[in-house]
């Protein structure tokens, strides 16, 4: 996961946390986060598809945690918004005749696994909440 995704959406989410039930608009996140609401919108969507979120349409509309957020670990946000390695992929195919070409990917992912396997596992120790109370 190479991106912003995770970041704004853990943005997304402490804010959702600290409103307590309140439901809030994307362009009111997107002005805590400084960005267009339209991202906003988009992360709320997969957050939803996720389970993370509950969202109201509307003029009074917004949205709000699905469950407590000592419920939400930190890995929970990680997996809904992976979308690729967290080192990044290769974008040429390696020489087969060349005997590390034919087996870098091989390990690359081994490697890539273990790396992720790591930060997955130091994530789970961490819910939304515990991270949502460090913002006085």
């Amino acid at each position: 996961m190479n991106n912003g995704r995770f970041p704004i959406s853990l943005h997304i989410l402490t804010l959702m946390a600290r409103a307590e039930g309140e439901l809030l608009s994307s362009e009111h996140i997107a002005g805590s986060i400084n960005c267009n609401p339209v991202l906003v919108r988009k992360e709320i969507s997969n957050l939803r598809n996720h389970g993370l979120i509950e969202s109201k349409e509307g003029k009074n509309g917004g949205a709000t945690l699905a469950k407590p957020a000592a419920n939400i670990l930190l890995s929970d946000i990680y997996q809904a918004v992976r979308q690729s390695s967290l080192l990044g992929n290769s974008r040429n195919t390696p020489n087969p005749d060349c005997e590390v070409g034919k087996q870098i990917n091989i390990h690359l992912d081994h490697l890539y696994a273990e790396v992720e396997g790591t930060l997955i596992r130091k994530l789970q120790l961490v819910t939304l909440a515990d991270f949502s109370q460090q913002f006085g």
